[in-house]
């Protein structure tokens, strides 16, 4: 049963990540960057390069962030094969395909490898502009959080 958990984590993963790409290399083709295109009010697609993390922080950490994604990627893939319940596969799915979204940009795009710039385009108010990969680590994040809490009694998937 354990490579079944291996394989739901695995699939949740690449979906994420692979829909991620999709998404940033349709609207870079489609859209000028530092333009608002209002979708309804308070939402716009905005395209930008970050070189950071969220809020922009931390843009001369830019190696530092590539680590991180690298590392959470790799522990979310080694782990899979531990976990036992539908809130961990998703959770984790969700966090490791968004890591691994944000990781083929720092590894992929420019200015070069391990140092690109990630692709943000959602901008809802006047929060910070983000994307499919951001969205899918807060979601798993918040999963994860209350399955740990609320989810104990839950029965194991065999």
């Amino acid at each position: 049963m354990v490579c079944v958990n291996r394989w739901i984590v695995l699939s949740i993963v690449a979906i994420v990540a692979i829909g991620d790409q999709a998404v940033k290399s349709l609207l870079v083709a489609v859209l000028m960057p530092g333009h608002a295109y209002t979708i309804i009010p308070g939402f716009r697609l905005y395209l930008i390069r970050n070189s950071g993390a969220a809020f922009s922080m931390g843009s001369d950490a830019t190696v530092l962030f590539t680590v991180i994604q690298a590392a959470a990627v790799i522990a979310v893939v080694l782990g899979s094969s531990r976990m036992r319940h539908r809130w961990e596969f998703v959770g984790y799915g969700l966090i490791g395909g968004g890591a691994l979204g944000n990781l083929i940009d720092r590894l992929l795009r420019s200015p070069g490898f391990g140092v690109g710039h990630v692709v943000d385009f959602i901008s809802v108010g006047r929060f910070a502009i983000f994307n499919v990969a951001d969205s899918a680590i807060t979601i798993g994040v918040v999963i994860y959080v209350i399955g740990a809490l609320f989810g104990g009694k839950q029965r194991e998937v065999r």
